[in-house]
């Protein structure tokens, strides 16, 4: 082999390794990366089938029904409510017609089963795509009285 065929194949050798490393990179990141969805985007099926997904809004007041650790409620988002099942032990801070964030995937049945739950943490604090899609919402003229005020 002449040096300059070997220096193309050692080149050669370096892009399709960056290539493949690019590639791995690149798979890890799309499937672990989770997107923020509201009652009423799932409703209009906008949130994906059978990938997990956070589903953000109010615990609906009354919602709450426990049996055990197996927890069932309903998120709103005065629009639209989806019915969340979570077996564990929730956040101290979660609470009827308060903010909430759940991670998981939406059941064959419309019932989000959640992996995990997350509470707001005090009485400013709602993700941002919570806190516009609730502002969407309450703007529009068949809009349900406001549950909690959101803000930024």
């Amino acid at each position: 082999m002449t040096p300059r065929r070997k220096r193309l194949a050692i080149v050669g050798a370096v892009l399709l390794s960056l290539a493949a490393a690019t590639a791995l990179v690149l798979n890890a990141f799309r499937s672990n990366l989770v997107f923020f969805f509201t009652p009423t985007q799932v409703a209009t099926g906008e949130a994906p089938v059978q990938r997990p997904f956070r589903l953000g809004g109010l615990v609906r007041a009354g919602s709450v029904a426990r049996d055990g650790v197996q927890v069932r409620f309903v998120v709103t988002d005065t629009q639209k409510e989806v019915t969340v099942a979570y077996t564990g032990s929730l956040p101290d801070l979660f609470k009827e017609g308060k903010g909430v964030v759940a991670q998981g995937s939406l059941g064959a049945d419309g019932v989000f089963v959640a992996r995990e739950v997350l509470a707001k943490h005090d009485e400013n604090y709602m993700p941002p795509e919570a806190a516009e899609a609730l502002k969407r919402a309450q703007g529009s003229p068949q809009a349900a009285p406001t549950l909690v005020e959101a803000k930024r």
